[in-house]
């Protein structure tokens, strides 16, 4: 991918509502941008238009319809890169990183202040934690593997219709980050 389509594709992610409609779509499949601006609390006109340019970059597909007036979206892909192929590129995936981030820490915030009002199981299930090790880079490369592969163990179950009964949504958030260099 030229490194300026790159950049363009990378920046569609800056944007704060745009992470929000990938969580919506994450939790619910598909979305009108009806239903979009009644789970977002955002208008029609600016769910369609964030809806249109997520496709426009290659993050969502439409949902091939049944008829009816309205386009529902759905995720083109599960998984999103924002690593930059090229140096031109680094400023739009730093930026679009941002935004994930400040996202996912206000998704995380908020079902944390939930928390107490779940049930005792829900409650002792639930986790947030950390650690720190001194680490090379080939050991934090199998420990990221590691990670991916857990994660992977329930891939299938994106889908709430093959879900067991009693699941939930769940959101897991894992990130590995190295310190700079000491001088």
């Amino acid at each position: 991918m030229p490194a300026e389509s790159e950049a363009r594709r990378l920046r569609a992610l800056a944007h704060p509502l745009r992470w929000r409609i990938i969580g919506l779509l994450e939790a619910e499949g598909s979305v009108t941008a009806t239903r979009c601006a009644e789970a977002l609390g955002e208008s029609v006109a600016s769910c369609s238009y964030h809806l249109g340019i997520l496709g426009k970059y290659g993050y969502l597909e439409p949902v091939p319809q049944q008829g009816g007036r309205e386009r529902p979206w759905r995720l083109a892909s599960q998984h999103q890169d924002l690593r930059p192929s090229s140096d031109d590129a680094v400023p739009a995936a730093l930026a679009a990183a941002a935004a994930f981030l400040e996202h996912e820490f206000a998704r995380l915030k908020a079902r944390l202040h939930n928390l107490p009002h779940e049930r005792p199981e829900w409650q002792e299930a639930s986790f947030v934690g950390s650690t720190s090790a001194y680490l090379t880079a080939a050991e934090l490369h199998e420990l990221k593997d590691l990670l991916h592969a857990l994660l992977q163990r329930h891939e299938d179950r994106k889908d709430r219709a093959v879900a067991p009964e009693g699941a939930r949504h769940v959101r897991i958030f894992v990130s590995t980050s190295v310190a700079p260099e000491e001088p």
